[in-house]
């Protein structure tokens, strides 16, 4: 699996892979973004509702497929985002998402991880018309 760590962590991270949180799609959200990562297949949708001052995050839902890993941060995610300001989430870096995770992951593995996270960091971008992209890869990263 590419993941070290206590079994309670891996326990987590395989019961949000079986049983997401906050799977499906927001029918009416303020942004919807989504993003792959071509060395593992994975794909993510994140819809996000954010308040009437566009200032917090309300509602998050995601929708996609692929590992253990990207399924279970992008459920974890859409739990610990609710009620975040806008800007915490875009200040939110790969060590944050390997501290929710709670397990040492391989570099391999980092991209899959971090999917989630990116895609409602660009999808906020997009909204606020900071960037300009029709799909978040993880091609880039390093």
């Amino acid at each position: 699996m590419g993941i070290g760590g206590s079994d309670m962590y891996r326990q987590q991270i395989l019961d949000h892979y079986k049983n997401p949180r906050n799977y499906g799609e927001i029918e009416d959200p303020t942004f919807s973004h989504v993003g792959e990562n071509p060395m593992c297949g994975d794909t993510i949708q994140m819809d996000v509702v954010l308040d009437d001052d566009e200032e917090t995050i309300e509602h998050v839902a995601f929708q996609g497929d692929g590992c253990a890993i990207s399924q279970a941060s992008a459920s974890m995610l859409s739990e610990k985002l609710q009620g975040v300001a806008i800007d915490d989430l875009q200040e939110m870096d790969r060590d944050d998402i390997i501290d929710m995770l709670g397990v040492d992951i391989s570099p391999m593995r980092v991209k899959c991880a971090v999917l989630a996270e990116k895609v409602a960091q660009d999808g906020a971008d997009i909204y606020f018309g900071e960037k300009d992209i029709d799909m978040t890869s993880t091609e880039e990263d390093d």
